[in-house]
């Protein structure tokens, strides 16, 4: 038993040398009293040590001293008393007229006898400089791109907010009533976007605030389209719903389309009223609404055939996977477009009045 005992270490220790020196990492074996017993060839090369004065060197003395760092000191104590393990200690090797690598170690307690020379902790170390390096420029390209993006969003609304009145100003110019009321039907769309774009640059998120999104994209049709505030308006009832932005640019263009198809038709020679657009959801489910309380649709007759912006409306609700449905209101008309696991199932909408 006695014999069997003494050979132990002995295997043990020669295991650990051969283990070491076929690693391809750099790796050293160090004794009870942080002595170097072996080491890798990769570790001499990695850190530009001289191979001949590592072995039975105290770690802490190896090179020019950069190694006797007071924390890697305390946790390599504390490994070898059992009472700590080195798992992913990150530090720096600051040394003389050379680079300072970050490097990454991990301590591994092998042997336990009660003298202290037969004590052994293999300690691994990766070099994560490059890494490291690599992951800083990553962020810092991204932070370059996210600034590129912000002000890309700004010239995009600026660029639509220019061609908005371009064509303001070309419809209060030309004599034609019917191209006036398709270029103030443009503008309106062109408008919609731009509010869009100006509520992404603003948030400088992929998430829009719907309620804010709405209520700036209605301001801007009223003020195009409404001559008399007091005698028309147009409001926004909205919950505090967020939606990415390409769905926020295919409601914001379905309120575009339902807004002037009400402002056209429901309140004709100079008739008051108001108009209310909604918005409310729970879970998966929403509800779009645009509500009016003008003249109605007319009674008895066919729907008219579809105009540019029913076929908009009917696309985008498609798109989103919900429905179209056209109500009598009490006066006035209520056209909602809702998305419902009823909605998703079905592509079919309702058919819309000419817009």
């Amino acid at each position: 038993m006695t014999e069997t005992l003494r050979i132990v270490p002995v295997v043990a220790d020669s295991l650990a040398r051969a283990l070491v020196a076929a690693s391809d990492a750099p790796v050293i074996l160090l004794d009870g009293s942080l002595t170097v017993v072996c080491a890798s060839t990769s570790f001499a090369r990695a850190f530009k040590i001289d191979p001949a004065g590592i072995e039975g060197a105290l770690l802490f003395d190896l090179g020019a001293g950069e190694w006797d760092v007071p924390q890697l000191r305390s946790l390599l104590k504390a490994t070898l008393s059992g009472a700590a393990n080195i798992e992913a200690y990150e530090m720096d090797l600051k040394r003389p007229e050379l680079p300072t690598r970050r490097l990454v170690l991990t301590g591994h307690y092998l042997d336990h006898h009660s003298e202290s020379a037969s004590l052994r902790l293999l300690l691994t170390i990766s070099d994560v400089t490059d890494a490291r390096l690599a992951e800083r420029l990553k962020d810092d390209l991204m932070r370059e791109k996210a600034i590129l993006f912000h002000e890309l969003q700004h010239r995009v609304a600026n660029s639509l907010q220019i061609i908005a009145s371009v064509l303001m100003q070309t419809a209060r110019r030309v004599p034609s009533a019917e191209t006036k009321s398709h270029l103030m039907n443009a503008h309106s769309r062109v408008m919609s976007v731009a509010a869009l774009q100006r509520q992404l640059a603003s948030s400088g998120e992929h998430q829009v605030d719907l309620s804010s999104y709405l209520e700036e994209l209605c301001e801007s049709i009223g003020a195009s389209m409404i001559d008399d505030h007091d005698k028309l308006t147009l409001t926004v009832k909205a919950d505090d719903s967020s939606a990415t932005s390409d769905v926020s640019v295919s409601l914001g263009l379905i309120v575009t389309e339902l807004v002037i198809n009400a402002l056209k038709h429901a309140f004709p020679d100079g008739r008051s009223g108001a108009i209310v657009v909604g918005y409310q959801s729970k879970g998966p489910n929403w509800t779009l609404s645009v509500d009016d309380d003008g003249i109605g649709m007319p009674t008895g007759t066919l729907p008219a055939k579809a105009g540019l912006g029913t076929s908009i409306v009917q696309a985008l609700a498609s798109q989103l996977g919900a429905e179209v449905k056209i109500a009598k209101g009490d006066p006035g008309t209520s056209i909602s477009v809702a998305h419902t696991a009823a909605s998703m199932a079905s592509d079919k909408a309702a058919s819309l009045p000419a817009i």
